[in-house]
């Protein structure tokens, strides 16, 4: 644990080759946990492997289960800030960065900020948090599960001012989890995680998708990660300076040109299309973007790129494979 703040701690592990290259992991959400599997996709005789957990979730503490709890200055800044503090107390001078999903986005917002301190970036399910993302996810995915998404939509307009057409469902969401008591705040975490396990499992039939249950993860668990997805996704979008103070991401990437840039990503990613990596590549043409046309948000074939894109990064210094 490594304290940043009055009780405010963030948990974070190291494996791997002690004298192997450094490489970060972020984890996705956001609020999102840092799951042991991570480890995986790097060669633990090559690399020194740093998992982060994320400040208001999992091990780092305090958890933002409750609006009491929200950690003051929960924000993509502070986050950036975060890595950095972690960097300097391992004595790191440079690290190759890797993220999935909202990790993505936290990579480039951090080598945005800290171009020298990074030596390359490989990216699985890219997203930049986009407002149009942000629309999408919450809201566009409706038109493909209309039955999920009018559930979900139920249980917000059930317990805000909400009604589709009437401002953006993922705000209404974040003033809910903020200020509802803790049974509606239940409601909605289950509601909102039920939505999720719809549209990130695409390719199962309805009726097989694995609803979300108390009894999966632990119910503060659960509530975290909506409480934060919501806290951040409304803000993004609304491109708020205190959280966005140079704008989005996108029209600000070619500052890194030449820093070696590898991405993964599912064509059947219905929750994050492919059109986000693409417009990474449109900015950086020199990055390497591999779609993997049977797969969604994660997959087999995904992870075994994401593993040869680090084995040829640890035997190069780039990442070797092959013609975007």
């Amino acid at each position: 644990m490594l304290t940043v703040g009055p009780s405010l701690d963030l948990y974070w592990e190291t494996s791997g080759n002690p004298e192997g290259i450094p490489v970060l992991y972020l984890h996705g959400g956001p609020g999102g946990i840092l799951r042991p599997g991570y480890r995986r996709h790097f060669d633990p005789s090559k690399y020194l492997i740093i998992g982060l957990q994320q400040r208001g979730a999992g091990r780092s503490t305090p958890a933002d289960a409750s609006p009491e709890r929200l950690v003051e200055g929960t924000d993509t800044a502070r986050l950036v800030a975060d890595i950095e503090v972690v960097r300097e107390h391992l004595g790191i001078d440079s690290w190759l960065v890797s993220g999935i999903s909202w990790g993505c986005t936290l990579a480039f917002h951090y080598a945005l900020g800290h171009r020298d301190r990074v030596r390359g970036l490989v990216l699985v399910a890219v997203t930049t948090t986009s407002p149009d993302e942000v629309d999408w996810i919450t809201e566009g995915v409706g038109m493909i599960y209309p039955e999920a998404w009018q559930q979900l939509a139920a249980t917000v307009a059930a317990h805000s001012d909400w009604a589709p057409g009437k401002g953006r469902l993922v705000d209404a969401v974040a003033q809910i989890m903020l200020t509802a008591d803790a049974e509606v705040r239940t409601e909605m975490a289950l509601a909102w995680m039920d939505w999720e396990q719809t549209h990130i499992q695409i390719g199962l039939p309805v009726d097989q998708l694995r609803p979300a249950k108390v009894g999966d993860e632990p119910i503060a668990q659960q509530m975290a990660f909506t409480t934060l997805v919501s806290h951040y996704w409304s803000r993004h979008a609304a491109l708020d300076p205190q959280w966005l103070p140079d704008g989005p991401l996108l029209g600000r990437l070619a500052a890194l040109e030449g820093l070696p840039l590898c991405m993964v990503h599912g064509r059947r990613d219905i929750s994050g299309p492919v059109a986000v990596p693409w417009a990474v590549k449109a900015e950086l043409p020199e990055a390497q973007l591999h779609v993997v046309e049977a797969e969604g948000h994660g997959g087999e074939h995904m992870m075994e790129l994401w593993c040869r894109a680090t084995d040829s990064f640890a035997a190069s210094g780039d990442f070797q494979l092959g013609p975007a």
